[in-house]
């Protein structure tokens, strides 16, 4: 059997006879094929390479959580590029900083986000390409439907390797301005196939995703579905929670991935009215500590199913997770780490620190970033050299213990970004919004701890 090495093959081993019937995807209550998937990513890759995009340039996508969207994933990926995926959500001065930033070849954006994504072209000296998903508000514009229906399929995928950039991930940064992750085939097709082992998945998985597709944790949802050939289900929110629930049952899901703020949401609805969902086997949380009191009532949601407690950062996608056996047995730890990596502690003057004491986490793996674009000085901060020469490690700069049997629990982070919500949130940002107010001279933001929201 040919060994998957690059992101776009996780689809393509499914372009055979039984496995292009297989639902990939259901999204706004439509049902989608790997057949069909494939052949909307190779026509997209085609029209894309037709436009002059070239091996290593940059797609950004500007989506909601769609069958567009996993389209323009799966495209750009088979013409040779990297795909940049921005929150719908993101204003109209971030998305012009990523698309200057990362040097896009091509924006595909929503037709209905025309009001952030004008503004954001206007202010660019070099403008990228642009691709509407929906109807244009200008109906001479092409669109993402006219493309697709025109275009040839590409024949055979654009030459890359594995070490060649598949994504580069936006998260936001103490400076204010948001800083690009770099990952490659090999990282991604590592990580997801890590992911995989340790949550025990199955090609039967239905997998709902009611996180936004630009954060890495809904990101890998639908790369674990593809490289399984199970069926994603695809939420634009968390907003509306009867649909959520109602397509939960229906879809007969089996994998509910989960912040604090979304299981919250459920166990409030679950003491107002019981909620059940037996048909569920696994039930995962990262992003934010899961507060060791919702188990209880998740148990009871979620009366047949295995529950993760995780622990990772954009970085290197995942760096911990806890084995759900025994969550009675280290209600406070984050785990061990993921299978085919290592994890150890470090005292700030660089020496091991013994179990029960504190210390700064160091990764080592195949899923450590190649680095932030443009960013080298921030690159060498969070790249140190590692005990083989040679390699460089992730230090997290974040604090843990580790006990006697190397299990990891997590003490605080050392730089000043928030967690709220499963969403980093940079002080500064909040800061530099605040002082574009008429009125307000000075401003500070911080974190308070709060049991819902972080």
């Amino acid at each position: 059997m040919k060994a998957q090495r690059l992101l776009h093959e996780l689809l393509l081993q499914h372009a055979t006879s039984s496995g292009h019937g297989r639902v990939a995807l259901i999204a706004d209550g439509q049902q989608y094929t790997y057949g069909q998937l494939i052949d909307a990513s190779r026509r997209l890759a085609g029209a894309l390479m037709t436009r002059g995009l070239q091996r290593g340039d940059r797609v950004t996508i500007f989506l909601d959580n769609s069958w567009s969207c996993t389209v323009a994933v799966f495209g750009t990926l088979l013409a040779g590029a990297a795909f940049v995926l921005v929150n719908p959500q993101t204003k109209s001065d971030k998305l012009a900083f990523i698309l200057r930033d990362s040097g896009a070849h091509t924006l595909i954006a929503e037709a209905h986000l025309e009001h952030i994504v004008r503004p954001a072209l206007e202010s660019l000296e070099q403008r990228p390409a642009l691709l509407r998903a929906g109807a244009p508000a200008d109906q001479s514009e092409e669109s993402l439907t006219s493309t697709l229906s025109a275009a040839e399929p590409l024949a055979a995928p654009a030459p890359v390797i594995p070490l060649d950039l598949a994504a580069i991930i936006y998260t936001s940064g103490s400076t204010g301005t948001p800083k690009g992750v770099m990952q490659t085939h090999q990282s991604m097709v590592f990580a997801a196939g890590s992911l995989i082992e340790y949550l025990r998945l199955n090609c039967e998985e239905r997998i709902l995703c009611v996180l936004p597709l630009s954060f890495d944790y809904g990101l890998y949802q639908l790369l674990m579905a593809v490289a399984l050939g199970a069926c994603l289900v695809l939420e634009r929110s968390f907003t509306f929670l009867g649909q959520t629930l109602d397509r939960m049952r229906n879809e007969q899901i089996t994998v509910f991935p989960g912040v604090p703020t979304i299981f919250a949401t459920l166990i409030a609805a679950h003491r107002r009215s019981a909620l059940s969902f037996p048909k569920i086997t696994r039930v995962t949380n990262t992003a934010a500590a899961l507060p060791r009191e919702f188990i209880g009532n998740l148990r009871e949601i979620f009366p047949n199913a295995l529950i993760f407690k995780m622990y990772g950062l954009t970085e290197c996608k995942r760096v911990s997770y806890l084995e759900p056996e025994l969550i009675d047995a280290k209600p406070g730890s984050v785990g061990k780490a993921i299978p085919g990596t290592e994890v150890y502690l470090l005292s700030d003057d660089g020496h091991d620190v013994p179990p029960g004491e504190i210390g700064t986490l160091y990764v080592r793996g195949p899923h450590v970033m190649a680095g932030y674009w443009n960013q080298p000085d921030l690159t060498e901060h969070m790249l140190k050299p590692g005990r083989i020469p040679g390699e460089r490690v992730l230090c997290t700069h974040d604090l843990f213990r580790m006990d006697g049997e190397g299990f990891l629990y997590f003490i605080g982070r050392t730089d000043d970004i928030i967690k709220t919500r499963g969403q980093k949130v940079s002080p500064i940002e909040v800061e530099n919004a605040l002082h574009r107010i008429p009125g307000i001279h000075e401003a500070a933001a911080f974190g308070v701890p709060d049991p819902l929201l972080g």
